[in-house]
């Protein structure tokens, strides 16, 4: 028993080691050349979730920050969270320039600095579905979301066009030994285990994205420059493997593409998460 033990700790992933390199991840590229096009997801996940001006609401994995302006309109009092400073700054340049008021705090989504019940609602979108300790970020939304409160996601799911592309983008860079896919987090089964038990109701609803992109060559141009993950992939592959990666890629776009005159109109399941946590 004791060496099964012993085993398990030193399998366990370093969590911390992961992060670090996500953080250079996200801050590599641009990730606002592509955040910035989701924005209708923010809005529509601050309508499903029914929210009240005046209430408080904290972005968990911001980003450049839909949701968090999303709220902002609603006169919500706004704290927005993400552990890469250069995405807070994007998402406060976007702030000032509505004027919109909003706090940016620099912090990680398995160890939000907050009190237990701080806030009326939590929310993330394509954000904390990141975090490598699944359960740790899950049980953090939870802790400082108030009883009765809301907690809101949108989550990429498994089969749809993005997590169909991690899949790829995993077979030429193998993510880190013993975490999840982020797709978990569009799964129902994800979402009871981890938060069914302190929930009085979880709202699932499908949703789907379009990407709308000049071309084939636009969308691999944009992604391969400044989406994190992306970016970090062909990063690390030689001349070879790049053109591969790319061959692959375009044969997923070709999958998914609606149009037919030459551009890009890539519909991408996701789910949109309503989470009302128990009053007891």
């Amino acid at each position: 028993m004791n060496a099964n033990l012993s085993n398990q700790v030193i399998d366990a992933p370093d969590f911390d080691a992961i992060k670090k390199r996500q953080q250079a991840m996200w801050a590599s590229g641009n990730y606002s050349k592509v955040g910035s096009t989701l924005q209708i997801t923010g809005e529509s996940l601050c309508e499903a979730m029914d929210l009240n001006s005046g209430e408080t609401v904290l972005d968990v994995a911001a980003g450049n920050g839909n949701v968090t302006l999303a709220a902002a309109r609603r006169y919500c009092q706004v704290t927005s969270t993400d552990y890469v400073q250069a995405l807070l700054d994007q998402g406060s340049a976007r702030a000032d320039a509505d004027g919109l008021r909003v706090d940016y705090q620099q912090a990680d989504a398995e160890q939000l600095p907050f009190a237990e019940q701080s806030f009326d609602n939590v929310v993330s979108t394509f954000g904390v579905m990141f975090a490598p300790n699944q359960a740790q970020a899950a049980a953090e939304m939870l802790r400082v979301c108030r009883a009765g409160g809301k907690i809101g996601l949108a989550n990429w799911t498994p089969d749809g066009f993005i997590g169909r592309l991690f899949k790829i983008v995993g077979r030429y860079v193998a993510p880190p030994a013993g975490v999840q896919s982020p797709a978990a987090w569009g799964t129902q089964e994800f979402l009871q285990k981890h938060f069914g038990s302190a929930a009085e109701n979880i709202e699932v609803t499908a949703k789907t994205y379009i990407f709308r992109y000049l071309s084939t060559e636009h969308w691999l141009d944009v992604f391969r420059n400044y989406y994190g993950p992306v970016h970090k992939a062909f990063a690390a592959l030689p001349d070879e493997q790049q053109q591969a990666l790319a061959q692959d890629i375009t044969q997923l776009i070709d999958e998914f593409n609606l149009a037919k005159d030459g551009s890009v109109k890539v519909p991408s399941a996701y789910l949109e998460i309503v989470i009302t946590k128990k009053l007891g």
